[in-house]
């Protein structure tokens, strides 16, 4: 399979967006900022940023400053598949700055983009073979913006209501 870039169009925040992720996640990197040339329509001008190769991780990313056209959605998001709460907490943290939290460890960062911070542990209880374990685990999660897994656990293993 050809190797797939993810190409996310921002209007006029693509290198701000870069330095901003390459900050959160662990062995990132920018790469290439490539700008525009003369005689560009407004509201972009020579100079201004084009585009910002970015790796987050490991996966290639590239910012494109597009203009006002078009806007993330939460039809698309990146989900974090986090190994803990510590973890999770840390991506759910720095990526709500400035943006605004949702629903079942959803959020929109400061730029618009959606991202699920999924702790592995969640996608466990919500899949145990005890149908009664993965619904009160379910249940609990559908009542939480930041994921809480000791209040997903509790849930699943003591049958009661989530706090």
């Amino acid at each position: 399979m050809p190797k797939q870039v993810t190409c996310l169009w921002f209007d006029g925040q693509a290198e701000q967006a870069a330095q901003h992720y390459t900050s959160i996640f662990p062995n990132s990197s920018i790469g290439e900022i490539t700008r525009y040339g003369p005689d560009m329509p407004p509201p972009m001008k020579e100079g201004d940023v084009l585009t910002a190769s970015f790796t987050l991780d490991g996966q290639e990313y590239v910012g494109l400053n597009g203009g006002p056209l078009f806007s993330f959605t939460e039809a698309i998001s990146f989900q974090i598949m986090c190994a803990d709460q510590e973890e999770a907490d840390h991506y759910w943290t720095r990526l709500t700055e400035g943006g605004e939290e949702s629903q079942c460890g959803w959020l929109k960062d400061k730029f618009g983009v959606s991202w699920q911070v999924t702790p592995t542990e969640m996608l466990r209880l919500l899949n145990d073979p005890d149908a009664g374990r993965a619904q009160r685990a379910t249940q609990a999660m559908l009542q939480m913006r930041r994921i809480d897994l000791s209040e997903i656990r509790r849930a699943a293993d003591s049958g009661g209501e989530p706090h």
